[in-house]
């Protein structure tokens, strides 16, 4: 099932076990996004940015994700009670929006990302960063996170992602499992993922993979819900019909990563 949302929706795949709701709350704050109820009864929000950058709203607070593009792309949004980066690449890690952020939050606003960035950061930022290498576990706002493998394994492709850099996340928010890709390719680490209920998966070349690829992995660990991105100069609706020749039952929904 695909549908393409870009305000508060309910619809859901049927059988999904994930459920789409349209709470009051939400909308009295002016939100956009779509909104999951976790097994806990809270509800996360998704709130697409721009190609990889987005923020989830959970009852625990506003995590941003890979955000770029500047401080003011966010204004709509509740500011950043925690930020999670993939890794250096300019479309996931720039220094300047994330001091806006912090500039904005008011206060250091607490970081988790791969050793590259932790690297990079500014000084100040390096004091409230937590390195993940791929496969540590720990917790993110008292909530399970466990780094992913993200890299490439074409040959002519290595060079952007190379093997044991990069991070992908899956976080647990009251027993929702959400999978945060990053840059890779469909890795056997993907595939053998299980009992995802969100997922974030990219694909564009040559940085990524193809539509193919995408669909395959997906296909592989079968998330409830996937959500396209990081797909500029890609066909997304390519990826949902190949997924959906695969015979898979995951939902695929379209946000407005490229609205402006």
């Amino acid at each position: 099932m695909i549908q393409r949302r870009t305000f508060l929706t309910s619809a859901a795949a049927a059988g999904a076990a994930t459920t789409l709701l349209r709470p009051f709350a939400a909308m009295a704050q002016n939100l956009t996004g779509d909104i999951y109820k976790t097994d806990a009864g809270d509800t996360v929000s998704v709130h697409p940015v721009q190609h990889a950058s987005f923020v989830m709203v959970t009852p625990a607070g506003a995590i941003y994700v890979d955000p770029v593009g500047g401080a003011e792309a966010y204004a709509a949004l509740p500011p950043a009670d925690f930020i999670l980066i993939t890794h250096h690449h300019g479309d996931h890690f720039d220094p300047e929006t994330l001091a806006g952020l912090v500039a904005r939050a008011g206060a250091p606003v607490p970081m988790i990302t791969n050793p590259t960035v932790g690297e990079q950061l500014p000084q100040e930022m390096q004091a409230t960063n937590t390195v993940m290498a791929n496969g540590d576990s720990g917790t993110l706002m008292d909530m399970p996170i466990e780094a992913i493998p993200a890299y490439n394994m074409t040959p002519e492709r290595l060079e952007y992602h190379p093997q044991g850099r990069d991070n992908g996340y899956i976080l647990e928010v009251g027993g929702l499992r959400i999978y945060i890709a990053g840059d890779t390719e469909n890795t056997p680490e993907m595939k053998a993922l299980s009992d995802i209920d969100i997922a974030f998966v990219p694909f564009n070349l040559p940085y990524t993979m193809t539509e193919e690829q995408a669909a395959d992995g997906v296909a592989a660990f079968a998330p409830k819900v996937v959500y396209p991105y990081h797909y500029r100069d890609s066909d997304p609706q390519k990826f949902a019909s190949l997924l959906a020749e695969s015979g898979a039952e995951t939902e695929v929904v379209m946000g407005p990563w490229y609205a402006s």
